[in-house]
């Protein structure tokens, strides 16, 4: 589990085959993953968080770790459009007792949103993102969002889109400020909303 509260901007070192039985490729990929974590902070078979996605860490150096991508990984994230020098949120897994200052994550993209409209508002920064029909239950206003595995708040929302506002703290800490449109995030559902969905699906709760 995850809180939406980014550790550390890694930089994408490089990426290459994942190698399957006797060697052969199998049809994912390898990052490296440069960041400020040192190898001691975790073991192998740890989870990140990397811009959203829960990947599992491999092998360890000084200054990077390794994580395998799956096909399907590749096929429903960003993953498959990162390239050498891109900059990624990182995030390592909740600690048991540790605050919990966003909301909770599970690391699981729900589906790849573009961002259609951007403008400053004083020193805040604004972000109108795409809202995909498949899971418009996910959204109210006030409601939190994760966005690249960061933990947002939805200003207001009509009905194909939703604002978010960055303040000059998330600025700081995260490169959702140099998004633009049409450059693509993983979204990530409030996985309360999801498991309230799923029950009244199944009858076990009044629907709206």
């Amino acid at each position: 589990m995850f809180t939406g509260l980014i550790e550390d901007i890694g930089l994408l070192h490089s990426l290459l085959p994942t190698a399957g039985g006797e060697g052969k490729p199998e049809g994912g990929l390898d990052f490296w993953i440069e960041t400020r974590f040192s190898a001691g902070v975790g073991g192998l078979g740890e989870s990140i968080a990397c811009d959203g996605c829960c990947l599992t860490v491999v092998e360890w150096d000084d200054t990077r770790f390794r994580v395998q991508v799956s096909q399907e990984s590749l096929r429903v994230t960003t993953l498959k459009h990162w390239q050498p020098g891109r900059r990624i949120h990182l995030e390592r897994a909740l600690a048991l007792g540790a605050r919990m200052g966003g909301h909770w994550l599970q690391g699981h993209v729900d589906s790849v949103v573009c961002v259609k409209e951007r403008f400053d508002e004083g020193a805040s920064r604004v972000l109108a993102v795409e809202m995909p029909q498949a899971f418009a239950y996910g959204f109210v206003p006030k409601g939190s969002i994760a966005l690249d595995g960061v933990s947002l708040t939805i200003n207001r929302m009509d009905e194909d889109c939703f604002w978010i506002n960055l303040i000059p703290e998330t600025l700081l800490r995260t490169h959702l400020g140099d998004k633009k449109p049409g450059d693509e995030m993983n979204l990530e559902v409030d996985i309360l909303a999801k498991y309230i969905a799923r029950l009244a699906t199944l009858g076990l709760v009044p629907k709206p």
